[in-house]
């Protein structure tokens, strides 16, 4: 799974994924947790024939339309690819409510014995790269919608694999373009691009255990243990 990543997104944050438009503020989060509003990426069609990517904040922690329990959320921090495009939750966003999380690092805990070792997982040379996420937009009985968002997952890498039984999709440049493309609906295009990202291109190393306290959210955490 992936239950904490960080988000630091620096100078060239718009430029990387060619957003139009801009926040109000662009937050550097270390710690980031299920439940919080964080940036996403999505690319709407204002009018004419450009889709233009937009980034909005939302909840992480996806809640189907259909839910009558918003708190069902903090079960949906993650949606498997596997069989992804049959799963009620996620039939219907993989087909037309794509998005791209944008992060930093992620971190995964690591079993050795009875201790839990968190460690940092990033790309190699990259400040900013992209999850490959499903939203879906929710309302509460006065009709108030609240848009949320998921992180989907498959089996490790190599590098991940001595970690953690799962990983976040990390998708390529050229992919983000795919999985952004409003016109793209075919699930076989789609459900191609959820594969482990390539190990050699990645790094791990492990921090200190204040990650593991949702309140730490600086440059500590981040920091070789």
């Amino acid at each position: 799974m992936c239950g904490r990543y960080g988000f630091t997104p620096g100078e060239n944050f718009y430029n990387r994924f060619d957003i139009e438009n801009r926040l109000e503020r662009l937050e550097t989060h270390y710690n980031v947790t299920p439940g919080m509003q964080m940036p996403v990426i999505v690319r709407v069609h204002p009018g004419g024939e450009q889709f233009t990517p937009r980034v909005e904040l939302m909840k992480w922690g996806l809640i189907p339309f259909w839910a009558k329990d918003p708190r069902i959320g903090y079960k949906m921090i993650n949606a498997r690819a596997e069989g992804i495009e049959d799963k009620p939750s996620f039939r219907k966003p993989l087909r037309s409510q794509r998005c791209l999380v944008p992060t930093s690092f992620f971190f995964e805990w690591r079993h050795i014995g009875e201790d839990k070792i968190p460690y940092l997982i990033r790309l190699k040379g990259q400040d900013v790269f992209a999850f490959a996420g499903l939203y879906d937009v929710w309302k509460d009985a006065e009709g108030y919608p609240l848009k949320s968002f998921t992180i989907v997952t498959t089996e490790p890498n190599e590098l991940l694999e001595e970690i953690h039984n799962r990983m976040p999709v990390i998708l390529e440049e050229k992919a983000e373009d795919i999985w952004l493309d409003p016109q793209v609906s075919d699930v076989r295009i789609l459900v191609s691009l959820l594969r482990p990202f390539q190990a050699e291109r990645m790094e791990a190393y492990p921090v200190s255990k204040l990650v593991n306290n949702p309140a730490n959210d600086n440059d500590e955490i981040i920091k070789r243990g």
